[in-house]
């Protein structure tokens, strides 16, 4: 079992930064993947970002230049670093990670923008 507990969210003017924390129960090297995905009222649940056990990571189109996913291993929590929001970015944000084939939620972070 993993247990993903994120932090970090909160309201931000249209320009403004944040940055989530995700907090894995288990060390972050016996994961293959996590990433953040958010889900705004009425829309499908988007992937945002993705950073894999070797480090690489993938953006979607309309974060790429402004978010950014990493990880600090020795404390097992993965952040979202979001610069330049927009309105748009106005999401509950998710942590997950994939372990042996089996996916993992975090409870979600609301995240407002304000134009």
């Amino acid at each position: 079992q993993v247990q993903l507990v994120e932090s970090g969210g909160g309201l931000v003017q249209a320009g403004g930064s944040l940055r989530l924390s995700c907090a894995a129960s288990v060390s972050i090297f016996s994961i293959n993947a996590m990433a953040w995905y958010r889900q705004a009222p009425g829309k499908q649940r988007e992937l945002v970002a993705t950073i894999f056990s070797g480090g690489s990571t993938n953006y979607a189109d309309s974060v790429k230049g402004r978010f950014t996913i990493s990880r600090d291993n020795a404390k097992n929590t993965v952040y979202l670093q979001m610069n330049s929001q927009k309105p748009e970015d106005t999401a509950v944000y998710l942590c997950n990670a994939v372990r042996t084939w089996r996916d993992y939620w975090g409870q979600g972070t609301q995240v407002t923008v304000s134009s």
